[in-house]
């Protein structure tokens, strides 16, 4: 499982181990599964598709601003809002 993280300026808007993640990026939206290669990427407006399961419909959460980095603990998204 991927440990994902999504925070704001304001507060820890979710911590929980997810299946996969599409995070939309600023050069395109990209795909982050449990054992993903260290990135960096600034996001666009846009939504983030939280896959629980490998087959489950995903949970769009809409967020604006800001960037995701994923390293060996997971994925956290730093927004500059979410809903």
């Amino acid at each position: 499982m991927l440990h994902f993280e999504l925070v704001t300026p304001e507060k820890l808007v979710r911590s929980e181990d997810v299946h996969m993640v599409v995070v939309p990026g600023t050069e395109g939206d990209f795909g982050v599964l449990e054992g993903h290669a260290p990135l960096m990427s600034m996001i666009r407006d846009g939504a983030i598709a939280v896959h629980r399961t490998e087959k489950g419909e995903p949970e769009l959460i809409r967020v604006e601003g800001g960037f995701a980095e994923v390293n060996a603990r997971g994925l956290t998204v730093l927004a500059e809002h979410a809903e």
